[in-house]
């Protein structure tokens, strides 16, 4: 006698079915990496991301809750030490039962130094938060307290860090590791095509000279080719001093710098003062971290093209 469909109902609920516990826990640190493992986790799974919407990446306070989930994390991937020193600080305390992967020390990831972006020195401007000197390496060298850690911003570090990603996830869940390499490839090919995109959005206004408020985008630059003249701020944890302000108003008024651009997350008052009686234009804030953004898988692409658009907008009207 063939069963009813009840009796099939019923036994189909009662095998064991595919649950979160067995994809692996993953905490990722900024939006821009959580965008990036989410797009390899697919369905399967949902990254936390720490960092607070509308939060600065360089300083941020965890709430109890995340120090639970972060230390019951079977992976961690994160930038490194150089932009959330506050989340080294609280993988130490909290004892990560899992994996804690930097991203920045990647093998074959491109590193840049503050110093190509803006020929001063900065090390004095770094507070001991963001001093590290641990001796992280790679193809590039060592990975200290001058190397620029906003890789994302090379959209090749974002292709590249997809696949470890999956890697990573698939030694974790071989069961699954057919989907994450599928849904790796498939991002990377969504970020080469919007690379080509901006590349063709950039080309007009690539030899037209403006000013950032910190120096966060020097990745952006030479992976596109634009003209930075000057920041505003050598980093996130320093003030600029009057001097430097006048100094920069005067070589932007000297060198026709066409735009300036204020940052998320930070009051614009600054860059106003450096604008106000010049030609430069104040253009819109720019979102290096996409902490403005709707967090998810497309968040990559919309940080990228967002700046993209507020970037070539102003420098066009120049």
């Amino acid at each position: 006698m063939r069963p009813t469909l009840p009796v099939l109902v019923s036994a189909l609920a009662a095998l064991p079915a595919l649950s979160q516990a067995e994809v692996p826990s993953v905490v990722t640190d900024v939006p821009p990496v959580q965008s990036l493992v989410a797009q390899v986790m697919g369905d399967l799974g949902k990254p936390e991301v720490l960092l607070g919407q509308n939060s600065d990446a360089h300083h941020y306070q965890l709430k109890p809750s995340q120090a639970r989930d972060l230390q019951d994390a079977d992976l961690v991937f994160w930038v490194g030490p150089r932009l959330t020193p506050w989340l080294e600080r609280a993988i130490e305390g909290v004892g990560v039962k899992g994996q804690s992967v930097e991203l920045l020390h990647a093998p074959g990831t491109t590193l840049r130094s503050f110093s190509a972006q803006d020929p001063h020195d900065h090390s004095a401007d770094l507070d001991e938060d963001e001093d590290h000197a641990e001796a992280g390496h790679d193809d590039h060298g060592e990975v200290d307290q001058m190397t620029d850690p906003h890789a994302w911003l090379d959209p090749d570090n974002a292709k590249l860090w997809l696949g470890l990603i999956a890697d990573d996830l698939s030694k974790a869940d071989p069961e699954h590791a057919d989907t994450y390499a599928a849904n790796a490839e498939a991002a990377q090919a969504r970020i080469e095509t919007l690379d080509a995109k901006l590349k063709a959005e950039f080309a007009p206004v690539a030899d037209k000279p403006f000013l950032v408020y910190h120096a966060a985008y020097g990745y952006l630059a030479d992976h596109y080719g634009l003209t930075i003249m000057g920041a505003l701020s050598p980093s996130d944890a320093s003030t600029p001093g009057a001097a430097h302000l006048v100094s920069l108003r005067d070589e932007a008024s000297a060198k026709d710098a066409v735009c300036a651009f204020p940052e998320a997350n930070h009051d614009p008052k600054m860059v106003e003062i450096l604008v106000d009686g010049t030609p430069v234009t104040l253009g819109k804030p720019l979102d290096p971290s996409g902490t403005a953004l709707t967090y998810g898988p497309g968040l990559y692409e919309d940080l990228m093209q967002g700046m993209a658009d507020t970037i070539t907008t102003c420098l066009s009207q120049g």
